[in-house]
């Protein structure tokens, strides 16, 4: 069974041009992806179908099921860091070290970023040979159960530990449709991180993280308040929830995403 989406968005393999698409195409980029054209052996096919199924599964909500671009993701078929690949050794790359603010990294094994690399390359040989590129319309993600979806979001996702239907998600499919809303399902990066810091005096504050580097921490305190200490010098705990989603990426199910999809889209 064709799986559908998870992907990304990105996972999405990767992610924007500055993930992993800038726009094609300088001829000497051409030159080497017309080298570079792997033989459809029937070890290749079985790749690219292996490739397939990875990439629907970490890539496709921010790149499309195609690699074609989704509303969040670019369209990876006119990438000119996937025209300079070969055999993954770019794409692998971005995978494996995310983009800042943009995609998470995937640790994938070398068979798996081999798998996925080699997809990419083929849906960009046929989006050549075909001249166009299809993207994900909402339609596209809408083919999940509410009942199961709202029994996983309340039972074995999980979800419900932090979430609430009718609190910080309470017209979430308002605010977000399509892939913006299975981003924001699977890897919400723009939500905020929280800390809670104790001082060498034994005081414990908490707060919004506004600074995290090797050496500082700032916070925003309730009362709108910024303090910021040396790493060294303190004890502390980040909650950042985009980590806490990626980690869960592992345990999705196609039916898990598609049926999650499906009830927060009723959150209106």
């Amino acid at each position: 069974m064709r799986r559908v989406m998870l992907l990304c968005g990105g996972l999405a393999v990767a992610a924007a041009a500055a993930w992993i698409g800038e726009s094609v195409s300088s001829p000497r980029a051409e030159v080497h992806a017309a080298q570079a054209a792997p033989a459809a052996t029937p070890e290749m096919l079985a790749k690219i179908a292996e490739g397939s199924s990875q990439f629907q599964q970490k890539c496709s909500f921010c790149h499309g099921r195609d690699a074609g671009g989704g509303e969040t993701g670019p369209d990876l078929t006119r990438s000119k860091l996937v025209l300079e690949d070969v055999n993954g050794n770019k794409i692998g790359e971005v995978v494996r070290t995310g983009r800042a603010g943009k995609m998470p990294p995937f640790d994938l094994s070398s068979a798996e970023m081999d798998a996925i690399a080699a997809f990419i390359h083929a849906q960009q040989a046929k989006a050549k040979a075909e001249g166009g590129r299809r993207g994900v319309n909402v339609e596209d993600l809408q083919t999940g159960n509410v009942a199961e979806g709202k029994a996983y979001f309340e039972g074995a996702g999980t979800c419900a530990k932090c979430h609430s239907a009718t609190g910080d998600l309470a017209h979430i499919a308002t605010k977000y449709q399509g892939l913006q809303l299975e981003q924001h399902m699977l890897y919400p990066r723009d939500a905020k991180s929280k800390a809670t810091v104790t001082l060498p005096s034994g005081q414990v504050v908490s707060g919004t993280v506004q600074l995290h580097d090797e050496f500082f921490l700032g916070i925003v305190l309730a009362d709108g308040t910024y303090r910021s200490w040396p790493v060294d010098k303190i004890k502390y705990t980040i909650d950042a929830p985009h980590e806490a989603h990626a980690k869960l990426f592992p345990h999705y199910t196609d039916a898990d995403i598609h049926n999650l999809m499906a009830y927060l889209q009723t959150l209106r």
